[in-house]
């Protein structure tokens, strides 16, 4: 694809190591072929980010997807290096074909994934499973093309003015790591909030597509042959025809990908500072269901007997002051405020938006009986763990854990020791704590985990499990596209600090629609039945989960 040159006499520089005929200035072509450096590398560490980040939240199980998805990159782009090498002598055309190739792939992969996810659903199970190869697939075809970036431009930038290789090496890779700093900055604080995982995508591909060939067609133009920069031209072209479609199509792809997930009785969908929230149905008699990065964390079916179980048997006792950690949704709040006796309720939930969707959306604000309208009802906006970190001690009668599963990492350190050890710290004497430890049949273990975590946090503890009616509400990282692993069931701890707690619901309050003193008794007796023990706590620099 370069001119012909004359041979070469034995022991000379090969032809195609010779000098580059550049339409500018050596200093300035150097100059250039390192802004594309830079430009590339912060592209390359948006595609990794982007891929990690879908990941974490399609599959979940963040430290897992990030070790995958980097390993297996940082592993293909030594195999892309060392493959480069065969393109040496065409290294103009070879890196050209490169960035074209890598800006479709890379911007068009969360698309895909995403794509994948919402019509087969088929993120659970073994390795073996298709979208979780798609995964790999990307991450090995992404790292390999990265990978082959830099012998190329190090040819390049060695032929616009030849110096010592420890130099040039010091210079490429300057520009290469200030280029993945911009890029890594970039992801989070600017493309996620402002365009989304899929625009932002897409953006990042076309300039990728922009930023190599411009380099080639305009300052290498001159080592191609005309066929060769035609062809390079119509490539990128194509590229960018392809991501400027896809970016325009990408409301009606997510909006019937949306609809492929959720059903076609999507209400709301919003993406707040924290998280993606999703309400479907809540009017005209239908259920309502509540989702927060796409798993359900509120099935309008079956809610009642969840939150009945994860309140009411905590409530038996002084009641006066109650903190609830999570729960923003206020379902745990409406259960609480059903209890004479309940002077004051701090809610801590993490997301705002979650909170204003309870207040206002019409559905769901009816669902939680308006508990924000309640003057007792008060709503801090913190991370739990740090706001237990500066709480006053001995303050609260109830504390009630409503989170999200620890099988989700984001949550693992809201089952550790050190968290049910401030917990523990604010309770009031004879206080009690009940925690949601996720499914009881389907992980076993990883709820007596949670159990050997409270009691090495000081607590004496009670299990106890409530079952559900099949509907596939779940509150930890399973989701409803597979409803055949979908938890039957709910797992729950109540713990006290002073002595050991007693299932019962106060025979005074209110009458529950689902749950009995009779069942309750039968649930914790089954519950201990299978009990694991021998199983360590779960700590902040040694999660269990």
């Amino acid at each position: 694809m370069i001119e012909p040159h004359a041979p070469a006499p034995p022991g000379s520089p090969p032809p195609w190591a010779g000098p580059a005929r550049l339409p500018v200035q050596p200093s300035t072509g150097r100059f250039l072929v390192l802004a594309c450096v830079f430009v590339c590398a912060a592209c390359g560490l948006v595609y990794e980010l982007e891929l990690v980040a879908l990941a974490s939240y399609l599959i979940g199980d963040s430290v897992t997807q990030a070790s995958v998805v980097l390993s297996v990159m940082v592993f293909a782009m030594g195999i892309g290096s060392l493959a480069a090498k065969r393109l040496r002598w065409r290294a103009a055309a070879g890196f050209g074909a490169i960035e074209a190739t890598l800006a479709l792939v890379g911007g068009c992969s969360a698309m895909a994934l995403y794509a994948v996810f919402a019509w087969t659903g088929d993120w659970g199970g073994l390795w073996a499973s298709g979208p979780r190869w798609l995964l790999v697939a990307f991450s090995l075809t992404i790292g390999l093309l990265i990978g082959a970036e830099v012998p190329l431009l190090m040819e390049l930038i060695q032929r616009i003015r030849r110096q010592d290789a420890g130099g040039a090496v010091a210079d490429l890779f300057a520009a290469d790591y200030v280029g993945a700093l911009v890029g890594g900055l970039a992801f989070p604080f600017l493309l996620l909030p402002l365009l989304g995982q899929l625009t932002g995508a897409l953006m990042t591909g076309a300039v990728n597509a922009v930023a190599g060939g411009t380099l080639v067609l305009g300052l290498f133009r001159r080592d191609l042959t005309r066929r060769a920069r035609w062809l390079l031209l119509i490539a990128n072209l194509a590229v960018l025809g392809v991501l400027a479609v896809a970016a325009y199509l990408v409301d009606d792809f997510e909006q019937a990908a949306r609809h492929a997930v959720y059903g076609h009785d999507v209400r709301v969908a919003l993406q707040t500072g924290t998280q993606e929230v999703v309400l479907t149905g809540g009017t005209d008699g239908r259920p309502l269901d509540l989702f927060l990065d796409g798993r359900l964390r509120v099935g309008g079916r079956d809610e009642h007997r969840y939150h009945e179980a994860l309140v009411h048997p905590a409530m038996n006792g002084p009641h006066a002051r109650v903190l609830i950690l999570g729960g923003g949704d206020g379902l745990a709040a409406r259960e609480v405020l059903r209890h004479a006796g309940v002077r004051r309720v701090d809610v801590v939930e993490l997301d705002a938006g979650v909170v204003r969707l309870a207040r206002r959306d019409p559905g769901l604000s009816k669902l939680n009986g308006h508990a924000y309208d309640d003057p007792r009802v008060r709503v801090t906006t913190a991370d739990a763990f740090r706001w237990l970190r500066t709480a006053p001690t001995s303050t609260y009668d109830v504390v009630i854990s409503d989170l999200p599963d620890p099988g989700i990492t984001a949550s693992t350190k809201l089952y550790s020791q050190e968290f049910y050890g401030l917990a523990r710290r604010v309770l009031a004497p004879g206080g009690r704590l009940v925690v949601h430890a996720g499914p009881f049949a389907t992980r076993q273990r990883v709820f007596w985990t949670v159990v050997a975590t409270l009691r090495a946090a000081g607590l004496h503890t009670a299990p106890y499990r409530v079952g559900g009616r099949d509907t596939g509400f779940v509150a930890g990282p399973d989701r409803t596209a597979d409803a055949s692993r979908a938890p039957r069931d709910w797992g729950y701890v109540l713990a006290c600090a002073d002595t050991g707690p007693r299932l019962r619901l106060d025979p005074h309050e209110p009458r529950l629609r689902t749950l009995t003193q009779r069942a309750l008794t039968a649930d914790g007796r089954a519950a201990a039945a299978v009990r694991i023990t021998g199983l360590p706590a779960s700590t902040l620099v040694h999660p269990r989960y």
